[in-house]
């Protein structure tokens, strides 16, 4: 039984506290920046469907809805929402924000 190699209880306990101390130190950090990912993410989806605004205006000298821009292929959606579900609209001067709720 000596010769026999392998780990003991009580060294598979302690690989399994630093794990579960690890585990406990980076969740709730990473669900923190979760919201801050989330505004960012939608910020530069409103940059983008601004700038696509513009060249439909450009090209057709009006200002779209979301529909006209999915319907030429200026954008993949029609929806208006950003990635994260947030409502935004476009402006009859051709600026996009965020709906207020």
């Amino acid at each position: 039984m000596k010769n026999q190699k392998g780990f003991t209880l009580i060294e598979m306990m302690i690989v399994l506290l630093v794990i579960s101390v690890l585990l406990i130190i980076t969740v709730p950090n990473i669900a923190s920046h979760n919201n801050n990912i989330n505004k960012k993410g939608c910020e530069g989806y409103i940059k983008l469907v601004e700038a696509q605004v513009q060249a439909y205006k450009m090209d057709k000298k009006i200002v779209p809805d979301f529909k006209q821009l999915y319907d030429d292929h200026y954008l993949k959606s029609s929806e208006a929402a950003c990635p994260d579900g947030t409502k935004i609209e476009i402006l009859t001067d051709g600026t996009v924000q965020k709906t207020a709720s």
